[in-house]
């Protein structure tokens, strides 16, 4: 395309030289020559033109070649009475085409794509122009604002001073000449607000008008507190007091928010370590009392604490089921409740050699009650206020009761429940030597004594239940120390060892 383009514009720039009339030139030699040289122009264009192929039109666009002249023109005159000067020579056109390819559709697509992107540029360029053109705006309307309001409040101070003190003449609208963008009108608002400013400190530094006798003592009076500064110092005051109590709210709510953190991140422990139980533990689903306290050595510091509350009680049965590892020293404390006052509200302890013993508010009795073959025992012990009356119960079977054991005392509410340790305070002073060593599962408790039967039903897993006042459940014990908690099915694991 751009060959053919080429070719046509040195056509075209050839043929004015040949086809234009001769003009008129001084002389008739030189109206000859030119008439001459203007034919011979055409008749090569002509030529040129009529004969195909390529070489004639190379011929053509370059002009007539060689020595010979340009051929004579039909009509013209043989001779001529004057020689003809030389035929000017014409400039030669080279017209070579250009191997340019069309655009393709992919160049056309990166093309379209840079107007795109030019076009997408400017918008955003206008979109932030604007944006600070309305920001500018917004600006310089607030500093009106506040220019009339600091006028207003000048107005009301000067109301109140003599008369020799206001300025005369009118006040002048700054904000009504001028374009609201124009240098001339910001600068005029700088200055309106400096001046401002000045008035105010001139207001704010002159005393009241009094007559004052220099001669007098050389001791100068007090200045008098002006209303606007005691204004200023009753906003202090409240901004202050307001400030110190949002930081006693921030404290506080910083405490509580870093309590209840606590509270929740022990609670992700403990799912973190359910979780990790259940994944290395069978996959076969375990109910929530199918667990286990266990406590390896014996030691001070190793325990399970009951997280719920006991209520005031005036009959109790508590059973349990208890494997000691003691090695016949003594099995220990396998439980203690202690309350405020009264760390042996209800401990249930064999120390040494002696036999077991159940101490309720500081009153002792023998159990006849022995664990020292290392194997499952159940144990269930029950107890009234009234008369004082007890039974002890191992592997279902009624082993001894009794009488007057701490009778018409009701056991105290809100205490403490540790399994494994005797406690000789309220909630702590462990002693080693009265740690219990072994597993404990399935404590429970209720308020009112068992019968018999069901004794013998929970022992031999006939008919399980559950304490109304205390049920064993994983979320109500924790475990400290070192002490482990373990998934473990009593009646079944029972008959494996």
């Amino acid at each position: 395309m751009l060959a053919f383009l080429g070719a046509v514009i040195c056509i075209i720039a050839s043929v004015p030289l040949a086809a234009s009339p001769a003009r008129a030139l001084p002389g008739g030699a030189d109206n000859a020559s030119a008439a001459s040289a203007s034919a011979a122009a055409a008749a090569a264009a002509a030529a040129a033109a009529a004969s195909p192929g390529p070489q004639r039109s190379l011929s053509a666009l370059h002009g007539a070649g060689g020595s010979a002249g340009p051929p004579a023109l039909p009509g013209a005159p043989a001779a001529s009475a004057h020689p003809l000067p030389p035929a000017p020579l014409f400039s030669r056109f080279l017209c070579t085409p250009l191997a340019a390819a069309c655009p393709s559709g992919t160049e056309q697509g990166d093309a379209a794509a840079g107007e795109r992107e030019e076009l997408l540029l400017l918008q955003s360029t206008a979109e932030q122009l604007r944006q600070t053109a309305l920001q500018q705006e917004a600006r310089i309307r607030a500093d009106q604002d506040t220019i009339r309001e600091l006028t207003g409040k000048l107005g009301r101070c000067e109301s109140g001073l003599p008369r020799g003190l206001q300025d005369a003449g009118p006040r002048r609208d700054a904000m009504a000449d001028g374009p609201w963008d124009s240098p001339a009108l910001i600068l005029e608002l700088e200055d309106a607000v400096r001046a401002l400013r000045d008035r105010l400190d001139r207001i704010e530094q002159q005393e009241l008008p009094a007559h004052v006798n220099f001669s007098a003592a050389p001791a100068p009076a007090p200045a008098v507190p002006t209303a606007l500064h005691s204004k200023m110092d009753e906003l202090e005051g409240q901004l202050l007091a307001k400030v110190l109590t949002l930081e006693k709210e921030r404290m506080a709510l910083s405490h509580s928010s870093h309590r209840q953190r606590q509270e929740v991140e022990k609670e992700l422990d403990a799912l973190q370590d359910r979780v990790a139980e259940l994944e290395h533990g069978s996959s076969a689903y375990s109910p929530p009392d199918a667990f286990k306290i266990s406590i390896p050595i014996r030691n001070n510091y190793m325990y399970a604490r009951v997280r719920k509350a006991l209520p005031e009680l005036y009959a109790f049965t508590v059973c349990m089921w208890l494997r000691s590892r003691s090695g016949g020293n003594g099995q220990g404390t396998p439980f203690s409740y202690s309350v405020p006052g009264q760390a042996n509200e209800i401990v249930l302890l064999e120390a040494g050699h002696d036999p077991m013993e159940l101490l309720i508010n500081d009153k002792v009795a023998q159990l006849p009650l022995s664990l020292k073959d290392n194997g499952w025992h159940h144990i269930c012990i029950s107890w009234t206020t009234r008369d004082g009356l007890w039974s002890a119960y191992q592997d279902g079977e009624l082993q001894g009761s009794g009488e007057n054991l701490a009778a018409w005392h009701p056991i105290k509410p809100h205490g403490i429940l540790i399994l494994g340790q005797e406690q000789d305070a309220l909630g702590g002073r462990f002693d080693a030597t009265q740690a219990f060593v072994g597993d404990i599962a399935q404590f429970n408790l209720w308020d009112h004594a068992l019968t018999p039967a069901q004794v013998l039903g929970i022992a031999n897993c006939t008919g399980p239940l559950l304490g109304n006042v205390l049920p064993w459940e994983d979320k109500l014990v924790e475990a400290f120390g070192g002490a482990k908690k373990a998934t473990f099915d009593v009646c079944k694991g029972r008959a494996k060892a």
